[in-house]
């Protein structure tokens, strides 16, 4: 007779074997079921966003694009639809959850929109605060720019005229490695430049008082904290490394911000915006009203954030490459 005793870490051990890859800490409090019951009462008319595909459409789920050492990372890719305009435009949108939750499914509505519009959008798996920290995380999003930079032809797409975006903590990230991303603080060696930024609803600078107000109340156990390894007492420099306002320079790229309306989750704005007019980079913003920080997630604010998010490209960025 087998020790039943033992077959729990028998199991356990199966599964760390499994294909080669360890268990990790996941953390899945962050899902659009959950915030969409937090807020059904507080915002008459909001619905689930559907994902309605046109005839040809296509869509390239769970492409590896780097092994981190541990395991192989994901990045889903949206083709631009058939029958829509010509961008010949990329956007690698990063997901949001506190830094340690999230899923690059949350953003399918939002990539559906946006291909059928004729971009092709790039949504990357990243490691997050409870399987690695900062800057883990900042560099998986770099290598997902890198890769879709690598990829562009075979998508019709021109290695230039790749841009980067987020939501919320990922809105946060995409700032940070549009700004910072060329210098090499998150990689050497390839060009992680992107021809635009989208910012929706993400802290731009940690160390203002109105945004370490929320990001570091509960000091170590904030997930600011706990993706940056530290509370701002204990770990000043990373957060002041980690605020996008802090490398905006004559090399920036055209910006768009969009926010859901509640101050603080774009804490740093006026900053970047005054600092992109001293290099004279082009910028924009669109905010929401009454709209809850995840807009982007559903009905009806998703589709005027997709047509925003076309206006910049057109209006905006276009102008740029014609002036090149």
């Amino acid at each position: 007779m087998p020790n039943l005793s033992l077959l729990p870490l028998a199991l356990l051990a199966a599964a760390m074997n499994a294909g080669g890859v360890p268990l990790r800490d996941v953390d899945d409090s962050y899902t659009i079921g959950q915030r969409f019951e937090q807020y059904r009462d507080k915002y008459p008319g909001i619905a689930w966003a559907p994902v309605t595909w046109r005839e040809g459409q296509s869509v390239l789920f769970d492409r590896p694009y780097k092994n981190s050492g541990m395991r192989d990372l994901h990045i889903d890719i949206f083709k631009a639809a058939p029958g829509s305009p010509a961008r010949h435009q990329g956007i690698v949108l990063v997901h949001g959850g506190g830094w340690s939750a999230g899923n690059k499914n949350h953003f399918y509505a939002l990539a559906n929109l946006l291909a059928q519009r004729g971009y092709t959008v790039f949504l990357p798996e990243f490691r997050l605060s409870p399987e690695a920290p900062y800057p883990a995380g900042m560099i998986d999003i770099g290598d997902a720019l890198v890769w879709a930079r690598e990829h562009a032809a075979e998508l019709e797409l021109s290695p230039d005229r790749i841009a980067i975006g987020g939501a919320s903590s990922g809105g946060q990230m995409a700032s940070l490695l549009a700004y910072a991303g060329p210098s090499g603080l998150f990689g050497e060696g390839r060009d992680r430049r992107a021809n635009a930024l989208i910012d929706l609803d993400g802290v731009l600078d940690f160390t203002l008082p109105e945004t370490l107000k929320y990001e570091d109340a509960a000091k170590e156990a904030s997930p600011a904290a706990r993706w940056l390894g530290g509370s701002y007492g204990s770990a000043a420099s990373r957060w002041r490394e980690a605020s996008a306002a802090n490398h905006v320079g004559p090399d920036a790229v055209p910006t768009l911000i969009l926010g859901s309306g509640i101050p603080r989750f774009t804490q740093g704005k006026d900053e970047v915006f005054s600092a992109l007019d001293r290099y004279h980079v082009a910028h924009r913003e669109f905010r929401f009203e009454n709209a809850p920080h995840d807009f982007w997630l559903f009905e009806p604010w998703l589709p005027r954030a997709a047509a925003e998010i076309d206006s910049f490209f057109t209006q905006v960025v276009a102008k740029k490459e014609k002036a090149k």
